[in-house]
């Protein structure tokens, strides 16, 4: 009895199976935001997208969870970088005043105080910097890691969206929590806190440049957040077409050797760079939103600066007479009052150049939000290599309910029989077999292998004696030789002759060491089948699970697939197909024909 162990490490394992069991990825497929229903009222929709935002705030400040202490690091740093400079301003004041009114100043104290201050800002500025990255290095990590563990521990696509969509959000679209981490955050923390001590000190000096100041700046973050609604709506569109996308991209080029034979490189060609036009449209957009929301902010704070500069020139020429504590204004105040003006301005701008990276953040947030929503049932075991299942090679399913809630009648098979499972398509035949097999869970029943129940203790040793054989081929992006052998021992000469195959490898250009594409490359569909029947058998296992075996194969290649498994069967290894074939499921030793009924 040949026993086949899984091969480690657990995530190549894993990984190896679900190459082995997943569909290929379905193109326009897009995330659960481009869906809208119509037949829900305007009351059902406005409670949809609160309950949204609600979970994409939720799932924001989740991902925020391991950078958190050096982010509030970062962000006191950056406000004690920034709270340097009015001590700088009253140094640069006093110096100045006293020239202008005859005071004898030392200016080279004022200078020397100056730079260190200036020296002490930037280095405070840099240690702010360094644990900004290392929060959203922290951040991003985290989250890149959440979702491959949970997309290689899924036993079935997942409904947010295909490959193409699930990489986007992994790669390129979580990098935009970075710079909310590293700009946005910093900025919020100092306009929390700087505006709030210049304006103390700006009234300290005279009330009339502390009303300007009051008046002018809520001014800035009243626009931003109008121009933030645009930005956040403009950013979520732009995540859903990057993710399909990606998805029509995966797809394409799955099917390049179909779409070169058909002759549609045109018509594809013409298709994608339909998306991609409507995706640059869709950043250009984004661009609008944030260079006009620049211009606007820029405007009122140029604006308060001026009215600050002219109330300050017009009292020390003795114009204005009022808005000083005590009588006019001293030049030594007006110059630090001129100074101060923009620095109570800039954490406003910088919060308003960063606000984008806001709206970036919660987009992804939001799509994360809906990735989460989108649960699958997840893969039992954790991959791992295990040493085989002791006990006979016997499987039974008892009152097992599939995804729906049809209840599977009972099952029995016993050790070194062949059977085959017919039925409609849609009844449940591929989900069956992934119940046998340990890939999937019965939402209620238990599934018996070996004398013992199929759960996460026992999946493990259970599959690794198991050989499958999917209906779809599937291969990893690694040599036909590790393809085939999946790091396990076992007779590869013998698995190739017996699978019909050992023709199809010599004639490759490397042989064994070339590299086939996903759905196999360079292959037709018989030969690419013939290599998952090697694979399923090269080491012997004394259960094999196959898939539609010989589905749309022709008559020669499907008998060649057929008379490998059944040469299994006869030396004494459970056989179990899922197939539409009358001929093959003839051959078995008992026919189980699953019903529709639920």
């Amino acid at each position: 009895m040949g026993q086949v162990p899984v091969a480690a490490p657990s995530r190549v394992a894993k990984r190896a199976w679900l190459i082995q069991i997943r569909p290929p990825g379905r193109a326009g497929v897009y995330p659960v935001a481009e869906k809208h229903d119509q037949r829900f009222s305007v009351t059902q929709r406005r409670r949809t997208d609160s309950s949204a935002q609600s979970a994409s705030a939720r799932t924001l400040h989740d991902l925020l969870r391991p950078g958190r202490r050096a982010q509030a690091r970062s962000a006191w740093l950056s406000v004690a970088a920034q709270l340097i400079w009015p001590v700088q301003a009253a140094l640069v004041a006093h110096a100045l005043g006293g020239l202008l009114t005859g005071v004898d100043v030392s200016a080279l104290w004022a200078g020397l105080g100056f730079a260190a201050l200036g020296g002490l800002r930037v280095w405070l500025g840099l240690l702010a910097e360094q644990q900004a990255e290392a929060a959203a290095e922290a951040v991003v990590h985290t989250a890149r890691a959440r979702i491959l563990a949970a997309e290689t521990g899924r036993a079935e696509d997942s409904p947010f969206g295909g490959a193409g969509a699930i990489s986007a959000l992994a790669g390129e679209k979580l990098d935009m929590l970075a710079p909310y981490v590293t700009r946005f955050a910093p900025a919020r923390a100092r306009v929390m806190v700087v505006p709030l001590v210049i304006l103390a000190l700006a009234l300290w000096q005279s009330w009339a440049v502390a009303l300007v100041l009051v008046v002018a700046g809520p001014l800035i973050p009243v626009f931003m957040a109008l121009v933030g609604f645009a930005a956040k709506e403009a950013s979520q569109r732009q995540m859903a077409e990057i993710g399909s996308l990606n998805d029509i991209l995966v797809e394409r080029l799955s099917a390049l050797v179909d779409i070169r034979l058909l002759g549609a490189e045109q018509a594809v060609m013409a298709g994608f760079a339909d998306k991609a036009g409507d995706l640059r449209g869709r950043t250009m957009a984004v661009l609008r939103v944030a260079f006009l929301s620049s211009t606007v902010l820029e405007l009122f704070a140029a604006i308060g600066v001026a009215m600050v500069a002219v109330y300050v020139g017009f009292s020390l020429l003795g114009a204005l007479e009022f808005g000083a504590w005590g009588g006019g204004l001293s030049a030594p105040a007006g110059i630090f009052l001129l100074l101060l003006a923009p620095e109570y301005f800039q954490p406003l701008r910088d919060l308003s150049a960063a606000w984008h990276d806001k709206a970036g953040a919660e987009a992804v947030a939001a799509e994360l939000a809906q990735w989460q929503a989108a649960e699958t049932a997840s893969l039992l075991g954790q991959g791992a290599g295990a040493a085989p299942l002791d006990g006979p090679a016997g499987i039974s399913l008892r009152g097992c309910v599939l995804p729906g809630g049809r209840v599977l009648d009972d099952i029995d098979i016993a050790p070194g029989e062949s059977v085959a499972l017919v039925g409609p398509s849609g009844v449940g035949k591929t989900t069956t077999l992934r119940l046998m097999a340990g890939l999937l869970a019965p939402e209620g029943g238990g599934v018996i292998v070996a004398g013992q129940p199929l759960d996460e203790r026992t999946a493990d040793a259970w599959r690794a004696r198991i050989g499958w054989m999917p209906q779809a081929p599937h291969f990893l992006n690694a040599s036909l030789l590790h393809n085939l052998t999946l790091g396990r021992d076992g007779d590869l000469a013998k698995a190739l002759e017996q699978a019909a195959v050992a023709d199809v490898v010599a004639a490759l250009p490397r042989g064994l060491h070339t590299r086939l594409g996903e759905t196999g490359g360079g292959l037709s569909g018989g030969e690419a089948r013939r290599l998952t029947l090697a694979r399923a058998i090269h080491a012997a296992p004394d259960v094999i699970i196959a898939d539609e075996p010989t589905a749309d194969l022709d008559p020669e290649t499907a008998r060649l697939v057929a008379e490998g498994l059944l040469a299994q069967a006869a030396q004494g290894a459970t056989l179990i197909v899922a197939t539409h074939d009358s001929g093959l499921a003839a051959r078995m030793d008992r026919v189980i024909r699953l019903e529709g009924a639920a």
